[in-house]
């Protein structure tokens, strides 16, 4: 029997899907199919490219955002809905080069923005996802 909790999620401020926090790709597949509009492919996109890129990669949802990591090394990007943009994390996004180009208060922690009609670089994204899969990541 289908869990009525993913089937139709309410949405949070900013559109962001309220998905019961889990384990594997089943609760990260019901977040990314609860995404408004076209965040939703933005979604889909964001987990093709770290499949493709990380196949070992750990994946959850905790407190209404898609997690993945890599098993002992802990989680290495993030993503969540707001208004206008989806917000990825990389934890530990200083190191990276470049670094993602949003700040955090968090010394380790960078962030990209992905906006409705942005050019999303595919490539560099995925080079960010290969080189935060292989720094130690965050323990949540």
């Amino acid at each position: 029997m289908p869990d009525k909790s993913t089937k139709n999620p309410k949405l949070l401020s900013g559109g962001n899907p309220q998905i019961p926090k889990g384990e594997g790709d089943a609760p990260v597949q019901a977040y990314i199919a609860a995404m408004p509009g076209w965040k939703q492919d933005i979604g889909r996109s964001i987990d093709d490219i770290v499949e493709r890129n990380v196949p070992e990669t750990q994946k959850a949802v905790k407190w209404n955002t898609p997690f993945y990591g890599v098993e002992g090394h802990g989680w290495f990007l993030g993503f969540h809905c707001l208004t206008k943009y989806i917000k990825v994390t990389f934890f530990r996004g200083a190191s990276l080069n470049p670094a993602p180009p949003v700040e955090s208060k968090q010394k380790d922690v960078r962030y990209f923005h992905i906006h409705e009609g942005d050019q999303f670089d595919e490539a560099g994204f995925a080079d960010w996802v290969k080189q935060a899969s292989e720094l130690p990541g965050e323990e949540l």
